[in-house]
């Protein structure tokens, strides 16, 4: 009897949603390695998963989500305290690869689960340092295009008659969505800044966008260009109420203060990382906002 997904999904429908869950958030686990140690120039393969005071963490001690909530929130070798964000980010990526198996066949699901991977990572490490490391963004693009190229169906190539003509309208499709991602948001960023007179937009959000843009095509692209301006406004107007409500002058997100001690307008392109709000924007299409822009984009492409 061989293997059928369609067989064991009818029979046990809540099968593969939980593996995907799972396995989601053992690959949280690592992605917290990943966003700790890469800024620094550490190993993310070696040493193992250690705690601060620096003795090994034993595997029951890293089970993704449940762990932090057994041990309390403490290390059990030293009982020094570590943050709610490891069990989040694990739980979260768990649920965003779940998302990816219930909206795209499992080929495209599967590449999704890369994107939103890397998005997560991407996220974490820009709100830590203000950056987004180039072996997200310029491998990620590389791999994007590869993995759009082995997997046609990922920019809707899966109906082509010869599996080689797929791939390379593929694999083409990927590039185009990388160039106009990057090139758009690339002019944005210079205008912004011939209007500021100042820096607006970090070169990494350029890369990051042309990451994002080769998983989503170009249409994808434009859609988080402009659904992360609107992700960013809605955080914004968020944060500034936020702010006056608890008159808390010590987040800096917020409010940032003069030599002289007085209050300053807030320095919307200088304090808040603009990469989260793509990656936000990006999951959005990926789980569905798609659906909603291509009868507009079909509409134009059809007049042309």
């Amino acid at each position: 009897m061989g293997f059928d997904i369609a067989i064991i999904n009818a029979e046990f429908p809540w099968f593969f949603p939980a593996v995907t869950f799972l396995f989601g958030t053992m690959i949280g686990s690592f992605l917290n390695v990943v966003i700790y140690r890469v800024p620094t120039g550490k190993s993310i393969v070696h040493p193992g998963s250690h705690c601060g005071c620096g003795q090994p963490i034993a595997w029951y001690d890293n089970i993704p989500i449940l762990s932090w909530f057994i041990l309390r929130g403490k290390a059990r070798c030293c009982g020094s305290a570590y943050s709610f964000r490891y069990a989040f980010i694990e739980a979260l990526t768990g649920a965003l690869f779940l998302g990816c198996w219930l909206t795209h066949p499992p080929a495209v699901a599967a590449c999704g689960m890369i994107l939103v991977s890397l998005l997560v990572a991407a996220t974490f490490i820009d709100l830590d340092h203000m950056i987004i490391p180039d072996g997200i963004t310029i491998w990620g693009t590389a791999a994007a295009v590869l993995i759009a190229a082995a997997v046609p169906a990922l920019h809707g190539y899966s109906t082509e008659p010869v599996y080689m003509l797929g791939s390379i309208r593929s694999g083409f499709s990927a590039m185009i969505g990388a160039l106009i991602g990057s090139g758009v948001i690339l002019w944005i960023g210079l205008l912004a800044e011939a209007v500021l007179k100042k820096d607006a937009m970090g070169f990494g959000d350029v890369k990051f966008m042309g990451l994002i843009g080769a998983f989503l095509g170009w249409p994808g692209a434009v859609f988080t260009i402009f659904g992360g301006a609107m992700v960013g406004t809605v955080w914004f107007m968020i944060a500034m109420l936020i702010g006056k409500l608890t008159q808390n002058r010590s987040t800096a997100a917020l409010r940032a203060e003069t030599s002289e001690g007085e209050e300053s307008e807030l320095a919307m392109g200088a304090q808040v990382p603009f990469g989260p709000m793509l990656a936000i924007a990006a999951t959005i299409y990926f789980l569905g906002g798609h659906r909603l822009t291509e009868p507009f984009l079909n509409e134009i492409l059809a007049a042309r």
